[in-house]
């Protein structure tokens, strides 16, 4: 296996960001994509990335593979990746390991040994959503940023033509408005109003997929989970699905 990638970022990236939900992951890679699918250790959020082969600019995979790694580690190594670095991945069964190379300006090399984590498939829920909307990553990342200085948790509240996050605290409140207009998107099934809660915690680390795309997808319903999709046309996707904070009123 020989994986060759001038567009590092698209790898860097994401690892960054997932780190900070899982530590240890395994990634199945195939003719057509290197994927990794994740729960973290609360069950509370649920990562799906893929980096499509046309993404890279040698792409040599002799069978499908499964290597498991420490995000930890691997994410060192990324730190280490300069923005004009080719990142070159190799397989070295033998020694059970992954080879990472940054060539550049000089050529550097670690291996990194592989885990041997139990099987467990996570397998990604059929979720079915009567909304769904489109804004700027940049937009939605600030919206949750200015709801994170008043609660621990955000309520969207989706209408017609209008998305509402708002969170409250005990003696504050944070509201941010989006209206359908050439930034936002909003279509839903119908015009009855949607709302569901979410944490804050997990949100604040899911919007840094706005380093991977301009664009955001949001989805949810009441009760259910929310769903946030980041994606590169030919090149990857970052999904995530978070579990609501489900209200006792």
């Amino acid at each position: 296996m020989k994986l060759t990638l001038a567009e590092s970022r698209l790898l860097k990236e994401p690892i960054s960001i997932i780190s900070e939900l899982v530590s240890e992951v395994s990634f199945k890679i195939d003719k057509e994509k290197v994927e990794l699918v994740a729960m973290d250790p609360a069950n509370v959020v649920m990562v799906v990335f893929k980096l499509l082969s046309s993404a890279f600019v040698e792409y040599e995979i002799s069978k499908d593979e499964n290597i498991s790694l420490s995000l930890d580690n691997l994410n060192q190594v990324f730190r280490r990746i300069k923005p004009s670095d080719t990142l070159i991945l190799e397989l070295d069964e033998e020694k059970n390991r992954l080879k990472v190379r940054l060539r550049g300006n000089t050529n550097r090399t670690f291996n990194l040994s592989l885990l041997n984590l139990e099987e467990k498939e996570n397998k990604v829920p059929d979720l079915n959503f009567p909304l769904k909307i489109e804004t700027n990553s940049g937009v939605f990342e600030d919206a949750i940023e200015d709801a994170s200085i008043v609660a621990d948790s955000v309520a969207f509240i989706a209408a017609k033509d209008k998305f509402l996050i708002k969170s409250e605290g005990n003696v504050s409140d944070a509201n941010v408005e989006m209206i359908t207009d050439e930034e936002t998107d909003i279509k839903m099934e119908n015009d009855d109003k949607i709302g569901s809660k979410y944490s804050i915690e997990y949100l604040k680390k899911i919007v840094k997929g706005g380093k991977l795309a301009d664009r955001v997808h949001v989805q949810f319903n009441k009760d259910y989970p929310l769903k946030i999709d980041y994606n590169l046309m030919d090149k990857l996707g970052l999904t995530f699905i978070l579990a609501p904070r489900v209200s006792n009123d």
